[in-house]
């Protein structure tokens, strides 16, 4: 039964949608997880930091493991879908779509770096994010594979320049070198030429050079 206004007016922090929506959850939730780890995403410090109720966290989710689920398919929705979408975007050379790959890693890019390895830190911890995770390592290698062997690499050259594309761009992450943009995007036509085989033209270099660096 609803609330009289009376209620609300006395309860702002009441139990409901009129002052946090559910996105509100999970972005403070994304934002802990990141910083903090999974360990701090509990329902009494993330109703501190929105400074509401707590019992207004359960008109959304029905347990801090219903947040958790959310806050995967959150990451498996951006993070994967921005690989496997990129993979698959219109290009007439192999470097045109490797290009558009870099585009969603870096940029304005939907991928979220600093997401995927709270995600890889949390797989440390959980049986079951391991395996989400592994699923979605294997989904985007499967895309960047499948991206390959549309412009005629034969399937077992096809897996490994997919495996050299990922690796390399989530390993350079790892090593978190703090390399400036202007020394790496130097770089950016060996790097295409490289990883496809494929002399890269200026037209394509100069759309990597336009990007910026979140």
């Amino acid at each position: 039964m609803a609330q009289p206004d009376s209620f609300m007016k006395k309860n702002p922090k009441g139990r409901g949608p009129q002052r946090h929506t559910k996105e509100d959850w999970i972005q403070i939730a994304l934002d802990t997880l990141i910083s903090e780890g999974v360990e701090n995403v509990k329902v009494m410090l993330l109703s501190a930091k929105l400074e509401t109720a707590r019992s207004s966290f359960y008109w959304y989710f029905e347990n801090r493991e219903d947040l958790l689920d959310n806050l995967l398919e959150h990451w498996r929705a951006t993070n994967t879908k921005a690989i496997v979408e990129s993979s698959k975007q219109p290009a007439d050379t192999i470097t045109q779509a490797v290009v558009n790959v870099f585009a969603s890693w870096v940029g304005k890019g939907q991928f979220n770096t600093r997401l995927d390895f709270a995600v890889r830190d949390w797989a440390r911890r959980s049986g079951s994010v391991r395996r989400a995770l592994d699923d979605s390592d294997a989904e985007r290698l499967l895309a960047l594979t499948q991206m390959f062997a549309r412009f005629g690499f034969v399937q077992g050259e096809a897996e490994v320049r997919a495996r050299i594309l990922y690796y390399t761009q989530i390993g350079y992450e790892a090593l978190d070198q703090r390399e400036n943009w202007e020394t790496r995007i130097s770089r950016a036509r060996d790097y295409l030429f490289c990883i496809t085989g494929h002399m890269p033209c200026d037209a394509e270099v100069a759309q990597l050079h336009n990007l910026r660096e979140r």
